[in-house]
Formats: structure tokens, C-alpha cells, sequence
């Protein structure tokens, strides 16, 4: 199947590991061209942007969901080097307590801590798009998927700030369904993923959510890629205002 990617022009938030990382390496196989972003390393940055191809294939860009301009300057960026943003991968996010065992519940969660996670993975996701939007309205083609939870369906302990920012998206996409003009917007709702942020989990309680999923296992990073660079693609040719579970048949 010919997905209709060679030279597009891909920008994925938050790219140097796990899903983001493994859909990176994916547009880059389709030979499209990659825009990475990090949030603070940049020696793995321009590692992984060597193993993308090189400069003439992929960069790499510092990018802060909690700060607009730098949102307007990494879309800008990519705008500049590549004449325009054909793809949008909506994957990064801002949500670790210094240390999560010592995360507090619901109820004594400090306010300004609370709300400044939830603008940031709600607004920093939508400012990003809508700096992308305009141009891709302009050339009549563009895609869009923003990285989700099945948490936004089915909640978790603990999980209130994290469900109710990615439910959020999911309206948010719920609208931009309308946008036509070629464009298509959806979202990849992973559950549990085998990626680095797993390392440190008990094999015990990973074996456990195995054996809660009607599939048996848990899926990894690269078969949620799969499915987000087909969303992205010329082969997706209407399936738009999707939520989409990547969970085993959760």
C-alpha cells in the first residue's frame, strides 16, 4: 500500500522516545520528512535526527507546551526550513509530580499546580494545531492526530487531572472534524504500552494488566505507530473525528 507520504512534512511533539519516538521512525521509513521535538535533551535529540536521515531529512526542535511563543516559533521553524507543516502528531504532554508515589489525592492537589498541567496539555496541544491549520487549509490537505488515553473513557485512581485534560482533546477533535478543506483530525487513545516509561513497573502488575486485556497482552510503541501513520496518510481517506483505542480491545 502506498501511504502517499514521501516528502510530507511531519512535525510529532515530544518525539525522542516511546510512541513518539517509534512513529518518528515510521514517517521516516514512508520517507516523509521529520520535525522532532524535545523539552530538554538535545544531545538525543540530534542523535535520533542522525538516525532519521540526517538535516536533510529530519530536525530536531525545542518546544514547551506550557510557553506559546515557543509553540509559534517550532511550527514556524519547520514552516521556514520546509515551506509548510503537512502533519501534526500530538504527543507530547507535561504531567510527572517530582515523585508519583508522593502525589497527593484529588482533593489536596494545589490548585495552581492543578491548573497550570491542565492549560498545558489541553491549550499547548490546540495552539499548536492552530498555528499548523491556516497552511494546511491553504494546500487543501492535512492530518492531524492527537495523542490520547483510554483513561478519557474509563478513568483510573488517581487519574482526574490526566482523564479530564485528554477528554478534552476529544472534543476538541469533535470539532475539528468540520474543518474540510482536505483536512482530517483524529485521536489514538493508547492503554497500556510497552515503553520505556514501563521499565521500572513490576513485571507482576504489567502480567496482570496483560491478562485484563481481551487480547492477552499489551500492545508496543510501534503498533500504535502503525496506526497513527496511517491516519496521517494519503491511504486515510476519510476516517476523521475518530476516537480510536490502541488497547487490546479495551
Amino acid at each position: 500500500m502506498d501511504l502517499g507520504l514521501e516528502d510530507k512534512r511531519v512535525l510529532i511533539t515530544g518525539a525522542t522516545r516511546g510512541i513518539g519516538l517509534a512513529t518518528a521512525r515510521m514517517f521516516a521509513q514512508e520517507r516523509a520528512r521529520v520535525a522532532i521535538t524535545y523539552h530538554t535533551s538535545d544531545a538525543v535529540a540530534k542523535r535520533i535526527v542522525e538516525e532519521l536521515g540526517g538535516d536533510d531529512r529530519a530536525c530536531a526542535l525545542r518546544y514547551d507546551l506550557a510557553d506559546p511563543d515557543s509553540i509559534k516559533e517550532t511550527v514556524s521553524a519547520v514552516e521556514d526550513r520546509w515551506g509548510g507543516v503537512d502533519v501534526v502528531v500530538a504527543n507530547a504532554q507535561t504531567w510527572v509530580w517530582t515523585n508519583p508515589e508522593e502525589m497527593p489525592p484529588y482533593q489536596d492537589f494545589p490548585m495552581d499546580y492543578w491548573l497550570d498541567r491542565f492549560r498545558e496539555n489541553v491549550e499547548g496541544h490546540m495552539w499548536t494545531v492552530r498555528q499548523a491549520l491556516g497552511g494546511m487549509r491553504e494546500r487543501g490537505w492535512g492530518r492531524i492526530v492527537m495523542l490520547s488515553s483510554i483513561t478519557a473513557t474509563y478513568g483510573n485512581p488517581g487519574s482526574e487531572l490526566y482523564s479530564a485534560a485528554k477528554a478534552s482533546l476529544h472534543g476538541f477533535v469533535r470539532a475539528l472534524m468540520w474543518t474540510r478543506d482536505g483536512v482530517l483530525a483524529n485521536v489514538v487513545a493508547p492503554g497500556g504500552t510497552l515503553t520505556e516509561s514501563l521499565d521500572a513497573v513490576d513485571p507482576a502488575l504489567l502480567e496482570r494488566a496483560a491478562q485484563e486485556t481481551p487480547s492477552g497482552r499489551l500492545s508496543t510503541a510501534d503498533e500504535v505507530a502503525r496506526l497513527i501513520v496511517f491516519l496521517c496518510s494519503d491511504a486515510n481517506g476519510n476516517v476523521n473525528g475518530e476516537v480510536i483505542h490502541t488497547a487490546g480491545g479495551r
